[in-house]
């Protein structure tokens, strides 16, 4: 694997996204050793996972450039499928899952973020569900995992408006569970958490998982479904043209 580093010590396993050069924008290689990393942990004996970026953030999202590359509805399936898997994966897997957010977590990337059991930003994160800028809606159940930390009026208007928030802002309405000073902070959370009766914290999650996991499915084809007709709009198109172009798009509502 390239785009995705997996270590392992002790009962925690640390997953690293590694395209540091594009703030970890996530290609369709990236989605796909994802996948094939989630499985291995699955395998193991680890009852912690923990996702990081390397260099200066979590993930900026999706790769334009694979945005661009999937107009063929064939392909668009295959990412949006390979998107699902790894969605389903992180919210279903019997493992706790812990999201260490710093610098930029944006659009895809704070989607799957959202699908930890704990999200940890650092004072220098900055959260955004941003895909309005270039006319599209969430996918990665970013609806259904936003709604069910703040609820569905305030998804909403954190859809809607794109706006980044900074670690303290996420906390405060609730898209964020710790917020670390340092990186000591980070490494004492984990440490407490690997002092739990894991397997009881385990069995809970698996409990509202069995419970909610059909909710999150639904959410997630109602997803694909919808983001392929924004795709098709102008003002996605738009959307494109300007954040290739550096500029602010003039959007029409077609």
């Amino acid at each position: 694997m390239e785009t995705v580093v997996l270590s392992f010590l002790e009962n925690v396993a640390v997953l690293e996204l590694n395209r540091p050069d594009s703030l970890n924008a996530m290609n369709v290689q990236m989605l796909n050793e994802l996948v094939e990393a989630l499985r291995q942990i699955e395998k193991s004996n680890a009852s912690i996972i923990v996702i990081r970026g390397r260099g200066r953030g979590f993930s900026a999202g999706g790769d334009i450039k694979t945005m661009l590359s999937v107009d063929d509805p064939s392909q668009f399936h295959g990412v949006m499928n390979t998107i699902r898997e790894v969605v389903m994966a992180l919210y279903t897997m019997p493992k706790v899952v812990v999201s260490v957010v710093h610098g930029p977590a944006a659009g895809l990337g704070l989607s799957f973020a959202l699908a930890s059991d704990y999200v940890i930003a650092t004072k220098e994160a900055r959260l955004a569900m941003n895909f309005i800028g270039i006319g599209l809606i969430p996918d990665g159940g970013g609806h259904y995992l936003l709604a069910k930390r703040v609820g569905e009026v305030k998804a909403k208007h954190i859809i809607w408006e794109g706006k980044p928030m900074n670690a303290d802002e996420a906390y405060e309405l609730g898209i964020v569970d710790f917020v670390a000073e340092d990186e000591q902070q980070v490494e004492q959370k984990i440490a407490e958490w690997q002092a739990k009766p894991l397997q009881a914290m385990i069995a809970t999650k698996t409990l509202y998982a069995k419970l909610t996991k059909d909710e999150l499915l639904k959410v997630l084809q109602l997803e694909i479904e919808a983001q392929q007709k924004m795709r098709q709009t102008e003002d996605h198109r738009e959307g494109v043209r300007a954040f290739l172009e550096k500029r602010k798009p003039k959007f029409q509502g077609r």
